[in-house]
């Protein structure tokens, strides 16, 4: 009698069951076959976005790597001489390494009676990732936070203590036009006719510091407007396409000017910030501008902000993997 046994099935080899290797289309047609009905347009949206980011690893690791070795030179080269020195924090080093660039960067949080409580708290994590990436950039800009108070001021008191020892950066419960002159800003909105081609690091650069939901559509290009100061929309256009709105959040408009910053590249710092969600793909191998996606989720009206909840505070700039709640989107950069 022969004590072999037979080889177990694999798992997808029931009836009924999707084989993981199979393309999206071919799955949807097998379930149509089994009398499951047919996958809907958002499923398959959800299946294409996932095969692309997929498809798209290795590249994505190469580019980390490259990224992470240009850093790493960068770093060491200015630290040669104490090299020998042994011992010493590491992090110290390279935060001398870091040379500071005299553009002012604000968040505007004057909008803080147009948001609900929870839209309060995403703001104050995207606010924490700005932070963050500020204190570990190459070039970090002068960072403000203006119109301080009420739910934002709150929150912060509540759930981060810490803000208070925050280093590099200047809270103010005053509005920015009281201690900076109107000539020298330029409000970031989506709204805005202007495109931005340049970064001029003698001006002060304002991200409106609001998670709207697309309830206040235009309200930061208004804001600038009446206030009779220039304006200006982030060239997303002139360098991507993306298969939902041009919306992005506080801490993603941040990010993207402290990558070009550091690389002066319009169309690295987008790709290199950019979401996966947002089926970016750059505008010269793109045939035709995908339409809005009606499902795109909660974006505000900002080219400028997105969400944070999802990227931990201390997670590197770079790579982003597919979103869930980790861009929640406010009013800013192309904003209202």
């Amino acid at each position: 009698m022969s004590s072999e046994t037979p080889p177990a099935s694999a798992p997808w080899a029931e009836e009924g069951t999707p084989n993981p290797s199979q393309d999206p289309a071919e799955n949807q047609g097998s379930g149509e076959a089994e009398g499951l009905g047919p996958m809907s347009k958002r499923q398959m949206k959800k299946l294409m976005r996932q095969k692309q980011w997929e498809d798209q690893r290795e590249l994505r690791k190469q580019k980390r790597k490259e990224k992470r070795q240009k850093r790493k030179l960068g770093r060491q080269e200015p630290g040669e001489a104490d090299a020998g020195g042994g011992g010493g924090d590491s992090r110290k080093r390279i935060r001398r390494a870091a040379v500071p660039s005299p553009l002012r960067l604000i968040v505007d949080c004057a909008f803080d009676h147009l948001m609900a409580l929870k839209d309060v708290k995403k703001l104050h994590k995207q606010i924490q990732r700005c932070y963050s990436e500020n204190r570990r950039a190459l070039h970090p800009v002068q960072f403000y936070l203006t119109s301080h108070g009420g739910q934002l001021k709150k929150n912060m008191d509540e759930n981060d203590k810490g803000w208070v020892n925050w280093k590099d950066i200047h809270i103010k419960p005053e509005h920015y036009t009281e201690f900076v002159a109107k000539e020298e800003l330029v409000y970031l909105t989506s709204d805005s006719p202007n495109v931005l081609k340049e970064l001029d690091e003698s001006k002060a650069y304002v991200i409106g510091g609001l998670v709207d939901h697309n309830h206040h559509k235009g309200v930061t290009y208004k804001q600038a407007l009446e206030q009779g100061i220039s304006h200006a929309q982030l060239p997303l256009g002139d360098f991507v396409r993306m298969n939902s709105r041009k919306v992005l959040a506080v801490n993603h408009v941040f990010e993207i000017i402290l990558e070009y910053l550091e690389t002066r590249d319009w169309q690295e710092a987008f790709f290199t910030i950019l979401p996966q969600r947002k089926g970016a793909v750059p505008a010269d191998q793109a045939p035709d501008a995908s339409p809005p996606d009606p499902e795109g989720g909660s974006d505000s009206d900002v080219s400028s902000s997105e969400k944070l909840n999802g990227d931990p505070p201390d997670r590197a700039r770079g790579e982003r993997k597919p979103d869930k709640e980790n861009d929640t989107q406010t009013e800013n950069f192309p904003t209202h």
